[in-house]
């Protein structure tokens, strides 16, 4: 099933409210599975809030590439901002995998084919509809997709922790000179 978006710009955006993702979000913190969001709104009439096994593609971005990315939504009642392409995969299609699956295989080169502008570039849902993606059985997609997450936050983690590791590699450099010196 596919929907859209409703409204919501960084305008809306609040201290406190209902948690809100914008479509700038998968392009400033890109993450391939959503599950924390620290932008808030007011929920506004017409709102469309996330079950929990949503994938979301932008509708619109700078180059077709930039828009051939997905994330899934794993957390319910998430307000989902204008300008997205709002997936319900099917019982058979597990949301990570589908996300997965169309930013870093044959379909995101399908889904970037048929984007469509200049300065712009859109994808819409019927685009989006004709991609197809081949998957496995339903465990083996968990499979997959687990060990996927898990390698990206580990890369994550280890971004994070490299400034503090050379951080503390140079003050153990200087404390360990010092001592030779003193």
């Amino acid at each position: 099933m596919f929907s859209k978006g409703h409204g919501y710009s960084k305008a809306d955006i609040r201290d406190a409210g209902t948690p809100l993702i914008l479509y700038g979000r998968l392009y400033t913190q890109y993450e391939s599975r959503i599950e924390e969001v620290d932008t808030f709104a007011v929920e506004q009439d017409g709102s469309i809030l996330s079950s929990g096994n949503e994938v979301i593609v932008p509708a619109s971005g700078e180059t077709a590439e930039d828009i051939a990315v997905a994330s899934s939504v794993r957390r319910s009642g998430i307000i989902l901002g204008g300008d997205l392409n709002v997936v319900t995969p099917t019982a058979k299609l597990d949301p990570d995998y589908t996300a997965l699956a169309i930013t870093y295989s044959k379909a995101h080169d399908d889904l970037a084919k048929r984007a469509q502008g200049k300065s712009v570039v859109h994808v819409h849902d019927n685009d989006i509809a004709e991609v197809e993606v081949s998957y496995p059985s339903e465990s083996e997609q968990k499979r997959i997709s687990s060990v996927v997450l898990n390698l990206d936050s580990l890369i994550t983690l280890h971004q994070r922790m490299g400034p503090i590791f050379c951080f503390c590699a140079h003050g153990s450099r200087t404390n360990f000179a010092s001592t030779l010196q003193g």
